[in-house]
């Protein structure tokens, strides 16, 4: 399995679309800004028939450091949460149950 990249996206919007791929990047360019301006504003960004972003906060807590014991304050932070929409959760469930039917009748 291959690791997608911004390159790959642009050729396949190159391909689809049919814009040059200059102005391929530019169009992907512009929706990874637009997501991470408004992720780092606190807002949440829905992308319908995919998933939603949002940003979690998350207060400070004492940890453990796993060899010695000793407690560490972890200070707090934000992370990013991904949630996938129902239709991506099933056609990802679909195509692993596809691929392992697949794999099951290559091993017959």
């Amino acid at each position: 399995m291959d690791t997608v990249t911004r390159s790959t996206l642009v050729e396949k919007i190159h391909a689809h679309v049919g814009l040059s791929r200059h102005d391929s990047s530019c169009v992907l360019e512009t929706m990874l800004e637009q997501v991470s301006e408004q992720l780092s504003q606190g807002e949440t960004v829905k992308l319908s028939g995919f998933g939603t972003f949002s940003v979690r906060r998350k207060s400070e807590r004492v940890g453990r450091n796993p060899k010695t014991g000793v407690e560490v304050p972890i200070l707090p932070r934000a992370v990013l949460v991904f949630r996938p929409s129902q239709l991506l959760r099933n056609r990802l469930n679909n195509d692993t149950v596809m691929s392992r039917q697949h794999d099951q009748q290559g091993n017959d």
